[in-house]
């Protein structure tokens, strides 16, 4: 009698380990990504290139309780730093600190007293955030709105691999259920 050795080529683990381990690295995947980006966000590194830029009397300006935002508001700026203002009419009177407050970060310029000014010119400094600080923040909300969207997915892989295990279940115990009805053979009587 010959003995023939047993390969497994071709077998895999099963549908149960490969069910685990596809969960297993999903959530690997998902915790390497946030590490990732958690890093590059608290490093400090990234706001080291960002440059600043100067805007000599911006005209047209006004200091009241409603605020006037600065025309260079938005995109890329980080804080705003009012160098000097100055009334723009009748004459060029400058207007001391304590009569205007400004949102260093909106770069909104409201009143800090009762008076008002109608025209005034602003001269100012604003830091630009560096292209690897956008390039960092844009990389968070795409990491972000991903990992939302793949744990909302989540639940549905569950079931899915739910049903294809019972499936599997029930077409092995149907193979066994053929076999025993097949091999029964006994005598009646």
């Amino acid at each position: 009698m010959k003995i023939i050795p047993l390969t497994k080529k071709g077998q895999t683990g099963g549908l149960i380990t490969g069910l685990v381990m596809g969960v297993a690295a999903l959530v690997i995947g998902v915790i390497i990504a946030l590490v990732i980006t958690s890093t590059l966000g608290n490093a400090g590194l990234l706001t080291s290139g960002r440059s600043s830029k100067t805007i000599s009397n911006e005209t047209e300006g006004y200091i009241n309780a409603s605020g006037y935002t600065l025309d260079q508001v938005g995109g890329d700026n980080v804080t705003f730093t009012i160098i000097r203002i100055y009334n723009a009419t009748p004459t060029a009177v400058a207007i001391l600190v304590g009569n205007y407050t400004l949102d260093s970060t909106t770069g909104i310029l409201t009143n800090a007293s009762n008076t008002n000014f109608g025209s005034v010119n602003i001269t100012y400094t604003h830091q630009i955030k560096s292209n690897e600080e956008l390039a960092e923040e844009k990389m968070s909300g795409n990491f972000s709105a991903g990992i939302n969207n793949v744990s909302g997915k989540i639940p549905t892989v569950l079931l899915i691999a739910a049903i294809v295990l019972i499936l599997g279940v029930m077409v092995f115990l149907v193979a066994q259920w053929q076999r025993m009805r097949l091999g029964g053979g006994g005598t009646s009587l």
